[in-house]
């Protein structure tokens, strides 16, 4: 008897995290097979570290092969072009075409026949949604480990004129108005500040920190509420403190319409056009799906039947079109299964949000200026090992319920670093439940203040440093990987 195939699209923590999982619990039982166009496994969150240049490329990557072939998986260096959900002509097995990436096989095809498929293929960096965004154009990153290490390279020739006596004008935030990962430029914009005090050249730097939120602290996330010392803060409070303790400047309801040597062009929400000019700047772009086509049996095209015109996969949430007010807790996904084809399945970035959090708004000019729903670390771990249960059960034959992940039942904790040394670093540490804000079960905030707190200080960072060595270590699947929890 043939053994099931199920291949996972993506070596992120999404797809890394079900191949572990999926590998752990069937054992012999099925083949595991994934695809990445990347050698490397890339722990994300520490890029903000590699990017002050206090961590190398080599810390927060490793080899997935060795990994894999230690652990019984098959990896294809090899990124996925199109799905053949229903196979083709007499053969109706389906299968996903992926072109190789691999040195010396550049551009080589493969066939890759699946039962079961998960689609984790992370987001598209969209640099192009902003001309002159990106490490190809004016403005750095951190989206990558070589990214990172480039801006630690910038950010060291800034310090070099700074103790020359020039004054550096650095601008850290989004580079779109539709943009994700707030989070991501909240982490660079303190450490880069921590960083240029402990160089001893703070003095000298202007520092602006520009995103496409109605107010600071918003994250995606339409704001917290955090139970701090017996009292409820806002979210925006709670960071306009800290940015206002760095002698941080910020802009917010900003959409960059593009970038030129030294100046980002904005748009703002009520209309206005501005100009803010940099020495160094950071700027984040927005995610889009990586570009999956699917066909069918007859090779017609049914890209637009599997994915959102985002590019990512529709899963089981419900995608009608609403108002604002009618959208419910209950419309995001919990199984992460496809409605059209039941063997396909959605994890981490690439599954579809059926609606933003945030309060959708455009300017007068209808561009959209409202940040996406974030979907990384803690929620794409935490349902790439559900949809991986989920398919064991069908492996056994259970017809069993699908198990379920929806982020508007779950909880997550952010650990932010906010300047890295053991003694006098900080990190923001912050728990939110749900996800999602339910405001049928919260009505006042939302989201469960009994679970719903903010802190920074040391002790922070030292979790957060706790925290990289862990999931580095669960990541090589190391002993007793699993029982460290996602």
């Amino acid at each position: 008897m043939t053994r099931p195939r199920i291949v996972i699209l993506g070596a992120g923590v999404a797809g890394h995290t079900s191949a572990a999982f999926l590998r752990k619990w069937l054992k012999d039982e099925a083949d595991v097979i994934v695809v990445s166009p990347r050698p490397d496994y890339n722990w994300i969150p520490s890029n903000i570290w590699v990017g002050v240049g206090l961590l190398e490329p080599s810390q927060v990557l490793f080899p997935l092969k060795p990994v894999y072939d230690r652990n019984g998986i098959t990896f294809h260096q090899a990124k996925a072009t199109v799905l053949h959900p229903e196979g083709t002509g007499g053969d109706p097995a389906p299968f996903v075409e992926a072109e190789v990436t691999a040195p010396g096989h550049e551009g080589e095809m493969l066939r890759i026949p699946y039962d079961y498929l998960i689609n984790a293929t992370g987001p598209k960096l969209a640099f192009e949604a902003t001309p002159g965004l990106g490490p190809k154009g004016h403005t750095l990153s951190v989206c990558t480990a070589p990214h990172a290490k480039a801006a630690a390279g910038a950010l060291d020739l800034a310090v070099e004129r700074m103790r020359r006596g020039e004054r550096q004008r650095f601008l850290v935030g989004t580079g779109h108005g539709t943009c994700t990962c707030q989070g991501a430029a909240f982490e660079y914009i303190v450490n880069l500040e921590f960083e240029l005090r402990a160089r001893g050249v703070r003095e000298l730097a202007d520092i602006t920190y520009l995103t496409n939120e109605f107010q600071l602290g918003d994250f995606g996330m339409g704001s917290i509420h955090l139970k701090r010392g017996g009292y409820v803060t806002p979210s925006n409070i709670f960071t306009e403190s800290l940015f206002a303790e760095r002698g941080l400047r910020w802009v917010t309801q900003a959409h960059v319409t593009r970038v030129e040597e030294g100046r980002a062009f904005l748009e703002f929400l009520d209309g206005r056009e501005g100009v803010e000019e940099f020495d160094l700047a950071m700027l984040l772009p927005p995610f889009k799906g990586v570009g999956l086509q699917a066909l069918d049996r007859e090779g017609a095209d049914i890209t637009d039947r599997l994915f959102a015109p985002s590019g990512f996969m529709k899963v089981d949430g419900d995608y009608t079109p609403k108002p604002y007010e009618e959208w419910r807790a209950a419309d995001w996904p919990r199984t992460y299964q496809s409605p059209a084809y039941p063997n396909l399945f959605a994890a981490g970035i690439a599954f579809a949000p059926p609606h933003p959090v945030s309060r959708p708004r455009q300017s007068p000019r209808g561009t959209s200026i409202t940040p996406a729903p974030p979907r990384t670390g803690m929620p794409s771990a935490t349902i790439g090992k559900a949809v991986a249960r989920s398919i064991v059960d069908r492996v056994r034959g259970s017809s069993a319920p699908l198990h379920a992940a929806s982020m508007a039942e779950m909880g997550a904790a952010c650990v932010a670093s906010a300047g890295s040394n053991p003694f006098t670093g900080t990190a923001a540490s912050i728990t939110v439940f749900p996800i999602i804000p339910d405001y049928e079960r919260f009505p006042q905030y939302g989201r469960d203040l009994r679970h719903t707190f903010g802190e920074i200080g040391l002790a922070g960072h030292w979790i957060k440093i706790l925290l990289h060595h862990l999931f580095l270590w669960k990541a090589k699947m190391r002993p007793f990987w699993s029982l460290i929890p996602e």
